[in-house]
């Protein structure tokens, strides 16, 4: 039976249209990438709520604030590398100082704008807004979760940044199944080892959990939509039983999933640790399957990471 792929940009889109119908609040600011975040598609549908701000990102984040003041519920959308650098300071100090209820989207997340090299490919931008005081940082980890945690952050009353994918991706869960901001989605239980994931590499993560289970490998597989706040009860959890981790996430290495999960055990329950994402580096021009395959986001990867560290929990005394 074939998958259904759909790009989270283009989930995006639709649920902005859907959640427009019954929340006259809702209101969209582009800086003039509509046509790439598929926000025109509200602002052909609701053109007197939509605002394109041009290329001027800080300006659009401190509008946002003014209209989440005065009691819109504004989303604001641009590439994720720009939206975490360009207004950092506005996200930090006028919406997030202020706990102001602004959705932050970021499109074209991690390498996914694969063709415009490393001035476009944001692999810094967990890093850099979940260090910001009373900000949610969101994950989705397919299309399917794009609509309910757009939804949940439109709802909630507080700053929340959704990390989305450019690239058609596989749709891994079902469109009416739970989705919870904040909790992991337990995937698969397993004894020996813990897998936990954020974003487009949970469906290889699902392969890699599939390809274990052949080889003997029992994996316990994580789905960690919500980066800040960390879902600590159902990791230690996890971990207490496996006494092994692997974290696989689109971005840089350094701060970003595999770091929160670390700063978590690390006070609570320290286990063996292994990582697979970007190292600290500027990654290159190309297709989006390739490049991630070449900066070790696979499920091979992920596959060879897991074996050793169980290979090395089986070689103890």
């Amino acid at each position: 039976m074939s998958v259904q792929h759909i790009a989270m940009r283009e989930a995006f889109g639709q649920a902005l249209v859907e959640l427009g119908r019954d929340n006259p609040r809702l209101v969209v600011l582009d800086a003039d990438v509509s046509s790439s975040t598929k926000t025109l598609d509200f602002g052909t549908q609701y053109p007197d709520r939509f605002f394109n701000l041009g290329v001027a990102e800080a300006n659009m984040a401190d509008i946002a604030a003014g209209m989440a003041a005065c009691g819109l519920r504004p989303v604001i959308s641009t590439f994720a590398i720009f939206l975490s650098l360009k207004c950092t300071e506005q996200i930090r100090s006028t919406i997030c100082y202020n706990h102001l209820p602004v959705v932050l989207a970021g499109g074209y997340a991690g390498v996914s704008d694969s063709f415009d090299g490393a001035s476009h490919q944001s692999l810094a931008d967990l890093a850099i807004l979940r260090a910001i005081p009373n900000l949610t940082v969101t994950v989705p980890g397919d299309g399917a979760e794009v609509g309910p945690c757009l939804r949940q952050a439109l709802d909630r009353e507080g700053p929340t940044y959704i990390r989305l994918s450019r690239n058609p991706t596989p749709i891994l869960f079902d469109r009416a199944a739970p989705f919870e901001t904040g909790k992991i989605r337990v995937l698969k239980r397993g004894r020996d080892i813990t897998l936990a994931v954020c974003g487009v590499p949970t469906y290889m993560a699902m392969e890699a959990a599939e390809r274990l289970e052949q080889e003997g490998i029992s994996a316990d597989l994580l789905e960690v939509s919500t980066i800040k706040p960390m879902d600590e009860a159902a990791l230690i959890e996890s971990v207490s039983r496996t006494n092994r981790i692997l974290t696989i996430e689109e971005h840089t290495l350094r701060g970003g999933l595999g770091s929160a999960i670390s700063e978590v055990l690390a006070r609570s329950h320290p286990v063996k640790t292994d990582f697979v994402g970007i190292e600290d580096c500027f990654t290159e021009t190309g297709p989006y399957a390739e490049l991630l395959n070449a900066y070790g986001i696979s499920t091979e990867q992920i596959v060879l990471k897991a074996r050793m560290l169980v290979d090395t929990k089986k070689s103890r005394p």
